[in-house]
């Protein structure tokens, strides 16, 4: 492990994200091994679960089992996906310490995914942010904006949507708001722009940068966040994930090439690369024969690497 600081916070989200985007569901035992060994390379935030309903995503019904274990890991920061306040309710129960709420920046797909308008997410988002108030005040929430640039059912997205409905999300309460490209429509001068603008609507509240790689510029997108200010970076192991509510959408930046990224350029992030690496073993014994992606696993390090 590295003695220094990190500078940004790789936050990793295949336990839940790349897991609920898979038709086999992830032995129990199998995720608790896999989130293990993520924690082992030093990853300090995972999102471990969505509580949504069983029938809806098997993958994700033994989310509060997940989520007592990943407990046990100090340190850890446990943060878990709820699309409303009955999920909200489930999380808080379980022990989180951190919970996402996706909203929608385009109408079209809000309506797909939660089945609400944005401005009845954003209600939603007012009603979880009291009961967690109400019952776990220390838990943090963050308000994600998924299809924030661009999305496969509507096409394009107004940048000043998102930037209404980042305000919209702080004022009911968010901790903080980060963007998504759910879609992977994204490109390295738009997420410059709009999470400046972000910015400049919502301050420091701004929040993560969840970019996806469909169309070969996931790396360079989260690049660009970095250079206007962003520090928390959504990664998922293996490149799993996607949305099942957005056609075409595929999946995230990959962990293992977005951490090497950074550590290649002198940004710490505490990851252990080597030991990320082999945490691609519980997940595929997890998942056989599922696909699992990657660029730096499969040309490796370079000869004579070394952290800049």
């Amino acid at each position: 492990m590295q003695e220094n600081p990190p500078e940004v916070l790789v936050s990793e989200v295949g336990p839940r994200d790349g897991l609920q985007s898979v038709k086999a569901v992830m032995p129990t035992a199998d995720k608790f091994r896999w989130i293990a060994a993520l924690y082992a390379a030093g990853v300090r935030e995972i999102e471990v679960a969505s509580f949504v309903p069983a029938k809806l995503l098997p993958q994700m019904a033994d989310a509060a089992a997940v989520v007592r274990h990943a407990l046990t890991l100090p340190g850890l920061t446990v943060m878990a996906l709820v699309p409303n306040v009955r999920g909200a309710q489930a999380a808080l129960e379980a022990g989180v310490h951190k919970i996402t709420i996706p909203v929608s920046a385009s109408e079209a797909h809000s309506l797909a995914n939660v089945r609400k308008t944005r401005e009845q997410m954003v209600e939603e988002v007012r009603a979880i942010v009291a009961l967690r108030n109400e019952i776990a005040p220390q838990v943090k929430v963050e308000a994600g904006l998924s299809t924030a640039f661009g999305c496969t059912l509507q096409g394009q997205v107004a940048e000043d949507d998102v930037v209404w409905l980042a305000g919209q999300v702080i004022a009911a309460g968010a901790d903080e708001s980060g963007l998504s490209d759910t879609t992977g429509m994204a490109n390295p001068a738009q997420v410059r722009r709009l999470f400046q603008r972000v910015r400049a609507e919502i301050g420091e509240r701004t929040g993560a940068a969840h970019m996806h790689n469909t169309r070969g510029l996931g790396l360079a997108n989260c690049l660009a966040a970095y250079d206007v200010g962003v520090r928390t970076f959504d990664s998922s192991l293996g490149g799993l994930g996607g949305c099942p509510y957005a056609p075409g959408a595929s999946g995230n930046v990959v962990t293992e090439d977005l951490v090497f990224m950074f550590e290649a350029m002198g940004v710490c992030t505490g990851v252990d690369i080597d030991k990320l690496l082999a945490a691609r073993e519980p997940l595929r014994a997890g998942l056989p024969g599922e696909p699992v992606y990657g660029m730096l696993p499969e040309a490796g390090l370079p000869k004579g690497w070394s952290v800049a």
